[in-house]
């Protein structure tokens, strides 16, 4: 991922999109993952938004015995209440996340009309990336995740992105992610004063309609504000 941008799907709502959202993927999947979930967004048509749909590098995930697959880091070991990770691995990955930013900025789409979105793995590095991007963005979108990384966001508590508008949503019956990491993700950063709304579903490791229609809204009100 050395300064090369990701190979991306993208989709656009509209002709000369005015915004960007970048969209990543859970470990294992790829940047198709989510790109039927565009049109159930429910985004107006006089708000076209251009949607980036990376796929994450092919590399050996420690805890699945070394098996290769797609992924934004690797997970050296899992359990019901934490996660240890590779911080050298989701540093790769911001840095490759705003590497797409920096792109969408050189289409002239500022980073303020830039929403980061992500499933899962995909969401913990849009946590990571989103809070320590050294500019305003417009929104983050974190789906039943958590952060990888806490000592990363240390240094940028009061950074640029403090008041960048947080969405965090997890499955109540989750057996991959459980609701409690994503839950304490969120009670951390609400204690840190981020403006983070929290959401819960009755569903396991997905998404569902409800949450999709929450997403749209939250996109909606970014980017009408930004």
């Amino acid at each position: 991922m050395d300064n090369q941008l990701l190979d991306s799907i993208e989709i656009a709502t509209g002709i000369d999109p005015v915004a960007s959202v970048i969209w990543l993927h859970g470990l294992g999947a790829d940047g198709s993952d989510f790109v039927p979930v565009v049109p159930e967004l429910g985004l107006p048509e006089d708000l076209p938004v251009r949607f980036i749909f990376p796929h994450a590098p092919a590399i050996p995930i420690t805890c699945n015995n070394g098996y290769v697959m797609r992924g934004w880091y690797d997970i050296i070991h899992f359990d019901q209440i934490s996660r240890e990770t590779d911080a050298h691995g989701v540093v790769r990955s911001v840095e490759a996340i705003r590497q797409l930013i920096k792109h969408e900025n050189a289409r002239g789409i500022p980073a303020s009309r830039i929403i980061l979105a992500g499933f899962s793995q995909g969401g913990a590095i849009a946590y990571t990336a989103g809070l320590t991007y050294p500019e305003k963005l417009a929104g983050i979108v974190a789906l039943s995740t958590y952060i990888p990384a806490p000592e990363l966001l240390v240094a940028d508590s009061m950074g640029i992105n403090h008041n960048t508008p947080i969405f965090a949503a997890h499955g109540g019956m989750d057996p991959v992610v459980p609701v409690t990491l994503g839950k304490t993700a969120y009670e951390q950063l609400a204690a840190a004063g981020y403006p983070i709304s929290w959401h819960t579903y009755p569903m396991q490791h997905s998404v569902c309609m409800p949450e999709i229609v929450a997403i749209g809204e939250f996109i909606e009100r970014c980017l009408q504000t930004a």
